[in-house]
This record gives structure tokens, sequence and C-alpha cells, in this order.
């Protein structure tokens, strides 16, 4: 018997089949569009950083969430808002927002983002410090470059307990900022700052320079004393030692020094380019023309260079140096006074030509 053909039925199942094809499709595309929207939400790049440049954000102690959004809106570091904040939200970032200097990349997702900042991997600063005369201008720039701030530095510069913990005091401060190029964390305050320091000198006051130190029968004051002022006379490192050497050479004959950098110290006119006689008559503890050996202390914080020139001196029998004729930046060096006032003279006559008398 042949079987009967009912078109109906057949209609209904291929419309079934249609709508279970909808159903799966809708399923599938709402499965790719979810997947989607939790990878653009967490892991697409949300950070906006111009390219070349570097980004950073900032975040001070005691900061906010709301803080934190304000700094990263206003430099335009985020492209979707919401979607940070959401992840925010979800990780509960507000309870867990550490100070800090955090690098960011274009690259970034939010949960990139919001799981360095809640860690607190932050990114260190390059601390660099030199031409320094005062502690005042060190805490300066120091401030400039860490969350310590040049009050709470100045603070503890010349809190004599605290610096007798560390082994110096106010006036010796110096021995122990040696100037380098060293990495700290930006949220570093003041106290962290100079025991920093006092970790670093001890590193640089190494075995070989005491035993140079102890050599010369010079304490660490007086070393970081005498570097000043070669850090002040001369620029040209190569020369610095020579210069050394004739400093070492009146203190053991008990000459006066004689330095024209400690009379402009003494002065407080650092702009002088020509040291007149008169200011040798300043009355001042660090007038060496007046006062015999080193003044009480630094003129200025020296360099690596000068520090290791004072320990080091040339040895040679110049008495006498005084800054050459053709403005290089080097000196000529005598070991009689009649060849250094010829010296002197041919200087001051090039003075002359330039017209500089002050």
């Amino acid at each position: 018997m042949r079987e009967s053909y009912h078109p109906g039925y057949s209609g209904r199942k291929t419309r079934k089949k249609g709508k279970r094809f909808f159903w799966i499709v809708l399923l599938l595309a709402m499965i790719i569009g979810g997947v989607w929207y939790v990878y653009s939400l967490l892991f697409a790049p949300n950070v906006y950083v111009v390219k070349g440049q570097q980004a950073f954000l900032v975040i001070p102690s005691g900061s906010s969430i709301d803080d934190v959004k304000k700094s990263l809106y206003s430099q335009g570091l985020i492209i979707h808002r919401t979607n940070f904040e959401l992840v925010s939200r979800l990780k509960k970032y507000e309870n867990s927002i550490k100070p800090g200097r955090y690098e960011l990349k274009a690259d970034m997702g939010n949960m990139a983002l919001v799981d360095k900042l809640r860690s607190g991997n932050q990114d260190p600063v390059k601390v660099i410090f030199n031409s320094v005369r005062f502690p005042a201008q060190l805490a300066g720039r120091i401030a400039s470059q860490i969350e310590a701030d040049s009050l709470s530095l100045i603070t503890l510069m010349n809190d004599e307990a605290f610096l007798d913990s560390l082994g110096v005091t106010p006036l010796t401060l110096f021995t122990m900022v040696i100037p380098n190029t060293y990495e700290f964390y930006w949220n570093t305050n003041a106290r962290e700052f100079l025991t920093r320091m006092k970790t670093e000198a001890d590193k640089f006051w190494d075995k070989h320079r005491e035993a140079q130190m102890q050599k010369l029968n010079l304490s660490r004051q007086q070393i970081i004393t005498l570097a000043s002022i070669i850090e002040k006379e001369t620029n040209q490192n190569d020369e610095k030692a020579r210069i050394a050497g004739v400093y070492i050479n009146r203190l053991n004959k008990g000459w006066l020094l004689e330095a024209d950098p400690t009379l402009v110290f003494a002065h407080g006119n650092f702009e002088i380019k020509r040291v007149l006689n008169i200011y040798k008559e300043i009355d001042s503890p660090y007038n060496t023309y007046k006062n015999l050996g080193l003044p009480p202390g630094p003129i200025c914080l020296p360099s690596v260079s000068s520090i290791d020139a004072a320990l080091n001196p040339e040895p040679h029998n110049y008495m006498f140096f005084c800054a050459r004729e053709d403005f290089s930046g080097y000196h000529n060096f005598a070991a009689t006074i009649e060849q250094h006032n010829i010296n002197a003279w041919k200087y001051q006559q090039a003075l002359n030509q330039r017209n500089i008398l002050n």
C-alpha cells in the first residue's frame, strides 16, 4: 500500500527546524557578544598614550578613588570611563588605593590597570641632584622629584637627634649625601630619603676611600669640605687632583688656603665673576684668606669626581694656581710666588680686556 503524502506536516517540520536554527544562531550571537563585552570590559586596551611618549599616574598619599579618577580623566588617559569604573568597583579598588607613581602603557586593559594600581606595583623615579650649595637647596631639588616636601626635608636636616642616629650633624650632613642617580619610589618620605642616603654613603665610603682619608690624616668632613672647594675651583675633572695637591701642600706647610670660592661663599653673591681684594677682608669663618686651615664646613655639595680628587691629590711642588687667561676653564700652576704673580697678571689683563670688573 502506498504511503500517503501530507504537505502540511512537512511544512511544519521545516518551520520547526528554522526556528531552532534561529534560536541557535541567536544564542551563539549572544554568547559571542557576551564574550566580546567581557573581553572589552576587562582586557581590551583602555589607556590612551600619545605615541612616542610616556604617561604616568601619580597618586599622593591619602588619595580617594575620586582623586584617582580625576587625575586619570584630566590627563585624558582613559578611553572608556564607564568600563574602567565598573572594573574598579568589581575589583573593589576603592578599598586598596596605594600611593605612588605608575607608568601606564597604551595596551593596558582595565583589568591590568586596576591590578597594577591595587598592587602598589609602582615604577621607580630616578632622583638626581648636583650643583647644590645649601641643604635647603638640596631639599627643594629632592622635593621636586619625590612626594616628600621641602619643609619636611629641611626640618629633618636640622633635627640633631635624628641626624645623630645617622652619625652626622647639620654641619656634616653633606658627608652622607653623595651626588649620584638613585632610584626611589615616588611616595618616599623625608625620613626614608635621608636614611637611604646614609645607606648609600656607607657603601661609598668603602675601605679604599677610608684608607686614603686616613693616609691624608683628614676626616670625612674635611675631605668633603676640601672637595667642595675643588668643585667650585674648576669643572675640568682632569685637573681636580692637581688642584687638590696644591691645597694639601698648603695645609701641610701651615699656609693659608686663600681659596677664592670660600670668599664667594662668605660674600653670598654667587654671580661674582671677579674676586676683588676687598672681599678678602670679609669677617667670616669661611674666609680662608684670614683663617688657617679648612673652613668649618663644605661650601657646596661636591661631586664624586671632586671627592675622589680630594682623596687622591696629585703629588707635586705647586703652591699656587690661577685661572688661565684663555678662559678655557683650566689653570696655570706655579711653585713660586714670582711665577704665580706673572700668571695672575696675565689673567687680570684678560679680565680687563673683556671689561669684567666684578
